[in-house]
């Protein structure tokens, strides 16, 4: 038997669980990218093999894709697809209004395209997401490596104006190398502390040359489920303004998804 799932393990396995109550056979779904989507298309896939559940999966990033098709999951391009019924992603940080940051994979560009070519957006978290402003965790820009000193100066000068308490900006690395998206962009991270205006800061940012896409997602999430790590979920609702409780049993058997890391 493997070994107990940690308390934020079970809080992303029954956010993840409860998320696929939106799916059914025959939908076109968005697959997001990172730890909680990782426990989400595992779920999905148990669902194809054991249930007959039928769907074509849009996957956000080169992993999630090969992560869906070992499981089980018919995969296909957005192009394919042209629109989608339902997109499952994680967060990074979501606020009051169902704002976001997310990136932390990497990913949120496609991220950003797949769920706004979808009719709903879900998003599952554990409930240490939660945050009354965005901004304590690093904000992900996606920028091309042409020109990129200049495009961070410009990002610098921007950032005086703005309603922010930090203005550090890091160059995200992997392995002593630049941090290389599967667009072939690198990654700035702005720590910010504390966005005071997330929907002023994300329209100006995106007009920056160089700037391909930021990881603020902005009136994109319709629905967050968070998980908690006695199995208890809530589900949030902002289009039909409705808020659910579900409680789920975990016990050992349950955890069999061991293995998933951020």
């Amino acid at each position: 038997m493997a070994a107990e799932l940690s308390p934020i393990d079970k809080a992303k396995f029954v956010a993840a669980k409860q998320a696929t109550e939106f799916v059914e056979s025959g939908m076109k779904v968005g697959l997001g990218t990172g730890s909680t989507a990782a426990w989400m298309v595992q779920c999905l896939g148990e669902m194809v093999r054991d249930e007959g559940l039928k769907i074509k999966g849009v996957p956000t990033s080169n992993r999630t894709a090969r992560l869906a098709r070992d499981v089980g999951i018919e995969v296909i391009t957005l192009d394919e697809a042209k629109w989608l019924d339902v997109t499952i992603d994680g967060t990074d940080e979501y606020d009051d209004a169902l704002n976001l940051i997310k990136g932390g994979g990497g990913a949120h560009l496609r991220e950003k395209i797949v769920a706004t070519a979808s009719d709903k957006m879900i998003v599952i978290a554990d409930a240490t997401k939660k945050v009354d402003a965005l901004g304590a965790f690093p904000l992900p820009l996606e920028v091309v490596p042409f020109g990129l000193p200049v495009t961070q100066n410009l990002i610098e000068e921007m950032l005086i104006g703005m309603d922010v308490l930090g203005r550090d900006i890091v160059q995200r690395m992997q392995g002593g190398e630049p941090f290389v998206t599967d667009e072939g962009n690198f990654i700035l991270d702005l720590h910010l502390k504390r966005i005071g205006n997330p929907r002023q800061l994300s329209l100006v940012i995106n007009q920056i040359p160089g700037v391909v896409e930021n990881g603020l997602f902005i009136d994109i999430c319709d629905v967050v489920v968070a998980g908690h790590g006695d199995g208890k979920v809530t589900v949030r609702d902002i289009t039909n303004n409705t808020f659910e409780v579900v409680q789920f049993d975990v016990l050992d058997d349950d955890n069999i998804f061991v293995g998933i890391a951020d």
